[in-house]
C-alpha cells in the first residue's frame, strides 16, 4: 500500500511535468493512527501501475518487501520502474519526435523502535539516462499521552545530477533540503486530527534543459510572430506548506475524511488543495473507497506563455502557470484469509483508478496553433485528462 501511495504522487508529477522539476502538487495528506508505536508488519507488495494523459504514457512494475530482523528493527526494500513514452505539448511545440525512456528507482529503509519512539531512515536512488537523483530521509516519531498524540520530526536531503542527451558536455547539479513536523491527535474515539508543516529549500540547476520559452519576434525566421530560446530559472527556491486532515469513523465500520493544504514559495506560487474520501467495508472481505481532490495555483513571477521582452529569468513550464485540476478516485480491495494463501498469513488484492482533469488559465496549446497557423497568443488554452491505474497484491507473513 505504501508503494501504491508513493506511485500516485510520482504519477501526478510525471503527468504534469515531463521532466523532473518536482513541485509539491497535491501531496497525500497527513496520515493519522490511533495505535501506539509498533513496527510495520512483515509484508510483500507487488504492483503494476499505468498513467495515460497529455500524450504521455507511463507504466511499469514495483515490488516492496518488508521484514523484521529483531523485536525492535524492521527493514524494507523497494524496486520500481517507469517506462515512459512521451509526445507532450512541450515536445510537439519544438517539432521534436516522440521519445521513450526508462526510470528505475531502488530504495531501502530501516525502522528502529524503542519504547514509544520510532527512528526511521530511508535512501532512494532514481536513475534515468539524463537524470540521477539520490535522496536520504530521516525521521523520529514519538507517542505521548498514552498513544493519543504522535509527533513526527523529519529531515530530507536530495542530490541530483542533470544531464542532456543532445549535449554530452552538459552536466548540472541541484540540491534539496526539507524539514517537516507533523502531529496526529485522537480527539474522540471516532475522530482523528492530523496536521503537518514542511519547508523545502532547493538550490542549483532547477529548470529543464530541454524546455524553451517563446517570445514576440518579427525576425524572418519567426513562426506566427514568435521565436524560441532557452529557459532560465533562479538558482534557489524556498517552499512552505501546511496541511490539516480529519478522519471520522462511522458506526457501521466506514470512515470519512477531509483535508486542506496550503502551499507558497519564493517564486510567488500559491496553491490550495482540498480532498475528501470515503471508505466502506462490505461483508468480511470487501473494502470500497472513493475520493475527490481539488487543486489550484497561481503562476510564478517569471512565467509567461509569450514574452514581450527577454528578461533575466524566464519560464514556460505549464506547472509554473496558473492552473487547476480535479481528480476522482475509486478503489476496491478484496481481503484474503490464510486458507486462501500458501505462504502468507493474510493478503489482499487491490485495484484503484484515478481520473484527472487539468485546465490551464495562461498556458496555450501552441502545437494546435502551429497546425492551424494561428498568431502567437491567440491559441486556445491548454487542457488535458489523465487516468492512473494501480493494481497490486499484498501479502503479510
Amino acid at each position: 500500500m505504501h508503494a501504491a501511495l508513493a506511485f500516485l504522487q510520482v504519477a501526478v508529477v510525471a503527468a504534469t511535468n515531463s521532466k523532473r522539476l518536482v513541485l509539491l502538487l497535491g501531496t497525500v495528506m497527513v496520515c493519522v493512527s490511533a495505535m501506539a508505536q509498533i513496527l510495520p508488519q512483515d509484508r510483500v507488495d507487488s504492483m503494476y501501475h499505468s498513467y495515460d494523459g497529455g500524450d504521455i504514457q507511463v507504466h511499469g512494475p514495483s515490488i516492496l518487501v518488508r521484514k523484521s530482523v529483531a523485536d525492535n528493527v524492521s527493514v524494507a526494500a523497494n524496486y520500481y520502474v517507469d517506462s515512459i513514452s512521451s509526445a507532450s505539448v512541450d515536445v510537439k511545440m519544438l517539432s521534436a519526435s516522440r521519445y521513450a525512456e526508462e526510470r528505475t528507482q531502488q530504495s531501502a529503509s530501516v525502522d528502529y523502535l524503542h519504547d514509544n519512539s520510532m527512528l526511521s531512515y530511508s535512501f532512494i536512488s532514481s536513475v534515468e539516462n539524463d537524470y540521477q537523483a539520490k535522496t536520504s530521509n530521516f525521521s523520529i516519531s514519538q507517542d505521548m499521552f498514552g498513544g493519543l498524540t504522535t509527533v513526527v520530526l523529519g529531515y530530507q536531503y536530495g542530490n541530483n545530477d542533470v544531464m542532456k542527451k543532445t549535449d554530452s558536455a552538459f552536466h548540472e547539479t541541484a540540491e534539496s533540503r526539507g524539514y517537516r513536523v507533523s502531529l496526529s491527535q485522537v480527539l474522540t474515539k471516532d475522530l482523528l486530527l492530523g496536521g503537518a508543516y514542511e519547508v523545502i529549500t532547493d538550490s542549483g540547476f532547477l529548470n529543464n534543459p530541454y524546455r524553451q520559452i517563446r517570445y514576440v519576434s518579427t525576425a524572418s525566421n519567426a513562426t506566427n510572430g514568435y521565436n524560441f530560446t532557452n529557459e532560465i530559472y533562479p538558482q534557489s527556491r524556498t517552499s512552505n506548506a501546511i496541511g490539516l486532515s480529519l478522519r471520522y469513523f462511522l458506526p457501521y465500520r466506514a470512515s470519512i475524511s477531509g483535508g486542506y493544504r496550503f502551499y507558497i514559495d519564493s517564486w510567488d506560487i500559491a496553491a490550495n488543495t482540498f480532498d475528501v474520501g470515503y471508505v466502506y467495508p462490505f461483508g468480511a472481505n470487501w473494502l470500497f473507497e472513493a475520493s475527490f481532490r481539488l487543486y489550484s495555483q497561481t503562476r510564478a513571477s517569471f512565467y509567461s506563455d509569450l514574452f514581450d521582452n527577454l528578461q533575466t529569468f524566464r519560464a514556460r513550464d505549464k506547472e509554473l502557470s496558473t492552473f487547476s485540476d480535479q481528480s476522482i478516485g475509486v478503489g476496491v480491495t478484496y481481503k484474503l484469509g490464510r486458507d486462501q494463501l500458501f505462504l502468507f498469513e493474510k493478503g489482499s488484492i487491490n485495484l484503484s483508478v484515478n481520473y484527472f482533469t487539468f485546465n490551464y488559465d495562461d498556458f496555450r496549446d501552441v502545437p494546435y496553433g502551429q497546425a492551424n497557423l494561428l498568431q502567437g497568443g491567440t491559441e486556445p488554452l491548454y487542457q488535458f485528462n489523465a487516468t492512473v491505474i494501480r493494481f497490486y497484491v499484498s501479502g503479510w507473513f
